[in-house]
């Protein structure tokens, strides 16, 4: 099927039976809203998407069933399911051209600090090993971008996504997924090469940022959690704010 594409393959964690379907909702979802598959193009069959995920019809099917609640896919019986438009739904949205501006990346991060310092504090509560299995793969990753000369936004976001899985909330996790990766700051605004400490020490100083939240959510300290979830986003808002002084 020439509309559907291979997505570039996410950092690996443990499958856990509860998150095979979200893992699906995911994966297509993310393809219909960065475009390989565009509205209007049939999903592959159940029995490929089976067969990528390596899961029963069963697992598929809810994952469907997701999709359509949505409004990201309609099936239409006897033919299959197709992609609708993101930008078709009534439902809340926060669209590419929202991220135009240094004041709209800016935005989204008020929003995210209330959202995600709660995340990791619930995240804290009730992580699992497999959890934290999941958050180091993704600090790993990071670190492995930081010496391979990349922005690492995709591990970046990556591990937000995973502090958002180890709520065991599902809303958490599902409203990340929305969100996707351009909530990061750097896919809309370079700010590694504008930083006064240069790129490498500033992806750094984000990656110690981050194991400090892995660490109070191993360590299973709640207030600790939340507090370095705060300071690790307060600072990414703070350095843009002062970029757009600097820009004015």
């Amino acid at each position: 099927m020439e509309s559907w594409k291979t997505p570039s393959p996410p950092v690996v964690r443990p499958r856990r039976p509860r998150g095979l379907v979200q893992e699906i909702v995911e994966g297509l979802a993310g393809n219909i809203r960065d475009g390989q598959i565009k509205p209007g193009d049939k999903l592959p069959t159940e029995s490929e998407i089976m067969a990528r995920f390596d899961v029963s019809r069963t697992v598929v099917r809810e994952a469907l069933s997701k999709l359509q609640a949505s409004k990201l896919v309609e099936t239409r019986h006897g033919i299959g399911t197709f992609a609708l438009s993101p930008q078709d739904t009534g439902n809340f949205k926060i669209a590419k051209e929202d991220f135009s501006t240094v004041a709209d990346v800016i935005a989204v991060l008020e929003l995210r600090i209330s959202l995600e310092t709660e995340a990791a504090s619930l995240a804290a509560q009730r992580r699992t090993d497999a959890n934290l299995v999941s958050m180091e793969a993704a600090l790993k990753a990071f670190q492995d971008s930081i010496n391979q000369d990349s922005d690492a936004v995709p591990p970046d976001f990556q591990f937000h996504m995973e502090v958002a899985r180890a709520t065991n909330n599902q809303h958490f996790a599902d409203l990340m997924t929305y969100l996707g990766a351009m909530i990061i700051p750097r896919t809309r605004v370079n700010t590694p090469s504008s930083a006064p400490e240069g790129r490498l020490k500033y992806l750094q100083r984000v990656h110690g940022e981050h194991e400090s939240i892995f660490n109070a959510i191993r360590n299973q300290d709640l207030e600790a959690a939340r507090a370095a979830m705060r300071t690790h986003l307060a600072n990414s808002l703070e350095r843009l704010r002062k970029g757009q002084i600097g820009q004015a």
